[in-house]
């Protein structure tokens, strides 16, 4: 007896998927297990698997269309005697946040050339209001000429509402007598964050008035990239802080010891990620995130640093687990395997999932220099430019060195430019004295 067969669930928080390849059709049979069609969701592509052996009848999607989990993708009629076999539900490949993010460029770490690839204390529960005054004015109160009641709130909580840019005129106390506590200046804020997020799918004016347009939906995964970049340019508040490392005799060396790896390439990425995981364990700031719904810094171990990878359709950010934990011959190794997986759409969620940090490459494209956006809920970013010789004076001449151009985008919220300036520095004299940083 024909039975339907289903689209099984794809994974928390993933609610359709674009059917990019149909692999079957109509009268044609299949085996268990075998790939129905191939489906790609925001956080990677993956196949539908045949639940049971038996003939095509019907194929109710086509390739391109948007399907949901439980919606009938096929009618298979299963072989005598399979009847009874259940469907299996197949979780996607997909499982997880993915954090393709994050950055607005990347660069392939195979490249041969220098890829210059405080918490505030709780609000007292009971405090009296003040008692009208016209001498005080309104936190942020507009002035207009006329007499303005005082908002009801303490000098700490004006304080906070100054250095979130928020209004106290525009927000509602729940506190007695209307007082605005801490938590009701958070919520304001949620909610402006909210409504700018929201803004940002705001409907285009109408293009056409101004010539010829031609439109294409966007693939699975630029929509995460417009959703997670949206998300991150509205919750964290972003500074970049720049500085070079004379990489001379770094790049000197990587070429000598290129031979020594595995398949003969040792890149300045691979550099870059295991000298960026040392530099984690010193600065442990780094790799925490900002939970402002709980008033906590969440601080996390390990140092999984992840890598922007650019592909045919888009941006890729695949992690290295553990960097600190491995040399220099596995990470190059294992960012070559990571890099070819996703040009080849065979990167799995779990392996975008779960970095502290980021690294951007765009060495290997050109430009001298760029701000990348932090991946939320990451609190910072490195960005790298295309290394450049330029003269440096040592005190008696000028002599060519080879310089390379870094960018450090950071979460203010927790980074301050001091913490910045100090990791930054420390990334520069390490890739100036790789072996005296790893002592």
């Amino acid at each position: 007896m024909p039975m339907e067969v289903t689209l099984p669930e794809l994974g928390e928080g993933i609610d359709a998927a674009d059917v990019l390849t149909v692999r079957v059709s109509t009268g044609e049979r299949v085996e268990k297990g075998q790939a129905l069609l191939e489906i790609e969701n925001e956080k990677a592509t993956a196949e539908v698997p045949a639940p049971v052996s038996g003939t095509v009848v019907e194929v109710r999607i086509s390739e391109g269309d948007r399907v949901a989990p439980g919606q009938v993708i096929v009618i298979l009629d299963p072989e005598a005697g399979a009847t009874d076999e259940t469907p299996e539900t197949t979780p996607s490949e997909s499982d997880g946040d993915a954090e393709t993010e994050s950055s607005d460029a990347a660069a392939r770490p195979a490249s041969d050339v220098p890829e210059v690839e405080a918490e505030t204390a709780p609000e007292p529960a009971v405090e009296p209001p003040p008692q009208p005054s016209v001498a005080e004015p309104a936190s942020g109160a507009p002035s207009d000429g006329q007499q303005h009641l005082p908002v009801p709130a303490s000098p700490k909580i004006r304080r906070l509402a100054r250095e979130l840019g928020l209004d106290l005129t525009d927000v509602t106390g729940s506190g007695p007598h209307g007082r605005i506590v801490e938590e009701d200046v958070q919520s304001a804020v949620r909610a402006r964050l909210s409504a700018s997020a929201a803004g940002s799918a705001a409907e285009l004016p109408d293009l056409s008035r101004w010539g010829e347009v031609t439109r294409e939906p966007m693939d699975a995964v630029r929509r995460a990239t417009v959703q997670s970049m949206s998300r991150a340019w509205a919750t964290v508040p972003h500074v970049t802080h720049f500085d070079r490392a004379d990489i001379t005799e770094l790049e000197d060396q990587r070429r000598s010891l290129a031979q020594e790896i595995e398949g003969g390439r040792l890149t300045l990425t691979a550099v870059l990620v295991r000298l960026v995981a040392e530099a984690l364990a010193r600065f442990p700031k780094f790799t925490a995130a900002v939970d402002s719904s709980r008033n906590e810094i969440a601080y996390r171990e390990g140092e999984d640093v992840a890598v922007a990878v650019d592909t045919p359709r888009g941006l890729l950010v695949p992690v290295i687990r553990d960097a600190r934990d491995k040399s220099l011959s596995e990470i190059s190794t294992e960012l070559e395997e990571l890099a070819e997986k996703a040009r080849e759409r065979r990167l799995q969620a779990a392996e975008m999932e779960g970095a502290v940090f980021t690294i951007s490459n765009l060495g290997g494209i050109g430009g001298t220099g760029f701000t990348p956006v932090v991946p939320w809920p990451q609190v910072a970013i490195l960005g790298v430019a295309r290394a450049s010789t330029e003269p440096v004076w040592n005190g008696e001449e000028f002599v060519p060195r080879l310089v390379l151009p870094l960018a450090l985008s950071y979460d203010h919220r927790l980074i301050d430019g001091a913490d910045a300036a100090r990791f930054l520095r420390w990334l520069c004299r390490a890739l100036e004295r790789p072996l005296a940083a790893l002592l």
